[in-house]
């Protein structure tokens, strides 16, 4: 297949993964939203009329909207009646396509790094797909089989298991690829969850309505539960996702306690504003909360990186313009042109090409934090770049990056 079909493709998947996702994460927000604002209200006058759970009042698009939940207990099932679950079906098989396109057989990202463990591709491959596996089959059997009885052990079981795929996958993998894989493997949970427990939850309520016996509690109980454990994903899965546009993350030393960090943050955000309902100091915990993730990213960020920079201080004299040219077109313009040698990532990754003196002065900055500081680029080390290259590049943007 051409590289410009691969692309398409993977600007189809992903233009579809993210409709499907705004989707699904709208509506995982929206009854949870209502679930915690619904107020007890008996339809008085109709003794033949469903037992209201509660009903709210909501105000949209220049209307009034009045919704009510219910337990059916005697009477018709209603017609039509409408099913949410394409949409994470939808998010889930579009997210294969593109972990397909773009790692698995596109080639256009890197999965394999040599900087970081000695896996070819294929090698590689099969850690992502083991990740994304060996993770659902871990919460699934800790789910089935843990939970019912000892719903707190098999929370510390699962989130031990989680920090040792999350430290795995960053000893394992490129930096990007892990984050991206830690993702992954939490939306299939999620995607399972619906397809495995939610919906058939609902075909059995569905069901006892149908046959005038009611919908059993315990059914509904279980599907709420994993549709709580979703919406407490949803931020996590969703910054995991977009992490790959932030090098000095996934690119950090402590990649693994970075990605940890930002699953926890990220659930800790969503459970307050979960419980701001009925927590009324929700707003300065939430404040208090996003402040102490943050300074904890920082400060992870801040160690990962110490002694990454500027190795070369201890050489002798400047380094001239010419010597960081001939580095950067022995090992970046061979992506960063207009007509670039390896076409993997198309002609100018991200629009940035050093082949003129303007260009190369112009982006130093960018060059110091993706070569030097990060080291994520080139990817995986693609051309063979040396440390003494990197440190001179360094040393070149510290004495100001002349021409």
């Amino acid at each position: 297949m051409s590289a410009t079909a691969v692309e398409l493709i993977d600007l189809i998947a992903r233009w579809i993964h993210v409709i499907a996702a705004i989707m699904w994460a709208g509506n995982s927000m929206l009854f949870n939203w209502i679930d915690r604002n619904l107020q007890v209200e008996q339809p008085a006058g109709n003794p033949g009329a469903p037992r209201a759970v509660g009903s709210i009042w909501l105000l949209h698009s220049g209307g009034f909207y009045h919704l009510q939940k219910s337990l059916l207990a005697g009477q018709r099932l209603p017609v039509p009646l409408h099913w949410f679950k394409w949409q994470a079906y939808t998010t889930w098989l579009s997210g294969m396509v593109l972990l397909v396109a773009v790692y698995y057989a596109g080639g256009r990202a890197v999965m394999a790094d040599a900087s970081v463990a000695a896996l070819s591709h294929r090698e590689a491959v099969a850690v992502g797909v083991g990740a994304i596996a060996g993770g659902w089959a871990l919460y699934e059997a800790l789910q089935r089989l843990v939970a019912p009885l000892a719903p707190r052990l098999a929370t510390a079981a699962w989130v031990t298991g989680l920090a040792g795929i999350a430290f795995a996958l960053t000893r394992l993998l490129n930096g990007r690829a892990a984050f991206l894989h830690a993702g992954a493997m939490l939306g299939t949970i999620m995607a399972a969850n619906v397809f495995l427990t939610i919906i058939p939850s609902q075909r059995e309520l569905v069901a006892s309505v149908a046959d005038g016996r009611g919908a059993d509690p315990a059914v509904s109980a279980r599907a709420k539960r994993v549709s709580v454990f979703n919406n407490y994903m949803t931020f996590p899965v969703i910054v995991l996702m977009v992490s790959s546009h932030f090098p000095s993350v996934y690119g950090n030393r402590r990649g693994g306690l970075l990605l940890l960090l930002l699953i926890a943050a990220g659930a800790a955000v969503r459970h307050i504003l979960n419980v701001r309902f009925t927590f009324t100091a929700w707003r300065p915990a939430l404040a208090a909360t996003m402040l102490v993730s943050c300074a904890a990213l920082l400060l992870v960020l801040r160690a990962g990186s110490a002694g990454a920079v500027d190795g070369a201080r201890a050489r002798r004299g400047p380094v001239t313009f010419a010597e960081a040219q001939h580095v950067i077109e022995r090992r970046c313009v061979v992506c960063h042109s207009t007509q670039p040698a390896d076409l993997t990532f198309g002609a100018a990754p991200a629009g940035v090409t050093f082949e003129t003196p303007l260009q190369i002065v112009a982006r130093a900055a960018r060059i110091r934090e993706r070569a030097v500081v990060t080291r994520t680029m080139p990817p995986a080390n693609k051309t063979h770049i040396t440390d003494g290259e990197r440190e001179l590049l360094g040393q070149w943007i510290a004495e100001g990056a002349r021409r």
